[in-house]
């Protein structure tokens, strides 16, 4: 079945809208404004590098906070230690989480479902008890963490420095997508999408499952590595206390709530996590959390498939009220 070309054409004119939109809505935001959806584009890189794995593979993590966190202690340690431009420790965040993440998923290759789940979620408990050790802490700084340098717009350009950080953030985002989405139209991310639909028959058809699930589970914790450095320099500071289980259990909580194996629902995942908690705090200062944890059920209750699934059957159903009406 070909492309429908009103209904591509549709699809371009959606995304040229939102990027002109996200471009001019720094100009109406104050400066907490722009911090919030700073983060939540670097939450966006997370979550799609989280959902590289767990909605595009099948393998389930619960320790991606702790990618997050090596990340952002790369940014912070390569600019406080040794001096280095804070945009260079972004690629070189994502490298080494690269190579971490891949070594973790050869041994993680013996584990499926909850026990990996179980052991990916040891890794985030682990994470922040390591950082505070005693005899790292010359380049952690401990339990007090690191406080980055404010970071500067390049060039000279007529920037603040949150208008600057919130492009920065942004233009990142939209690379880091664009790279991923080829990266699934391809080859590799045929075999990535076939193992999780029925390992073996993807084995059958000769795919090697250790190499793709290992190489999965680096260029997931690459992409979460990369949103760590830039949420660092977003913040600022780094402290162990920051990257605890709950920032991979909020990981996985806006990837199922933005929608599995989409890359809009990564985006719509981010502004989730970023936004709705604090609102219940405004609610009730008292259980923010219970109110948080009854949103939950409902969105999930609403939108079972998610907010982009959700999204994509309405805009169906209204395709075929409109077919049917022509007839």
């Amino acid at each position: 079945m070909g492309i429908n070309p009103e209904n591509q054409g549709w699809k371009i004119a959606g995304l040229f809208a939102l990027l002109v939109i996200a471009l001019l809505l720094p100009f109406g935001l104050s400066s907490y404004r722009l911090f919030q959806f700073s983060l939540a584009y670097v939450y966006a890189i997370a979550l799609f590098g989280l959902n590289l794995l767990t909605g595009y593979n099948g393998q389930i993590s619960l320790g991606h906070g702790a990618f997050f966190a090596i990340g952002g202690y790369t940014a912070a340690i390569m600019t406080t230690h040794f001096g280095v431009p804070y945009l260079w420790t972004i690629p070189a965040a994502g490298l080494i989480c690269l190579v971490v993440g891949f070594l973790f998923g050869i041994p993680a290759l013996r584990l499926e479902g909850l026990y990996l789940a179980l052991a990916t979620f040891a890794l985030a408990i682990a994470t922040p008890q390591i950082l505070k050790y005693k005899y790292l802490e010359h380049w952690t700084g401990g339990v007090q963490g690191i406080v980055l340098a404010e970071p500067q717009a390049p060039l000279g350009l007529p920037l603040t420095k949150d208008l600057w950080l919130y492009y920065l953030t942004l233009a990142i985002l939209l690379i880091l997508l664009i790279i991923g989405w080829n990266l699934l139209r391809g080859r590799v991310g045929r075999a990535i999408i076939a193992i999780r639909d029925n390992h073996i028959a993807a084995e059958s058809m000769g795919i090697n499952l250790p190499l793709y699930k290992s190489l999965t589970f680096g260029v997931s914790a690459m992409y979460t590595g990369m949103a760590g450095a830039l949420g660092a320099i977003v913040v600022q500071y780094v402290a162990p206390d920051s990257y605890n289980a709950l920032l991979s259990i909020s990981f996985l909580t806006g990837m199922v709530i933005g929608g599995l194996a989409s890359i809009s629902g990564a985006i719509f995942g981010a502004f989730f996590i970023q936004f709705v908690p604090n609102y219940t705090q405004k609610i009730s200062d008292a259980a923010p959390w219970a109110i948080y944890g009854g949103l939950l059920i409902i969105f999930m209750y609403i939108m079972p498939t998610g907010i982009n699934g959700f999204i994509a059957g309405q805009w169906s159903r209204l395709r075929q009220k409109r077919s049917l009406s022509k007839r």
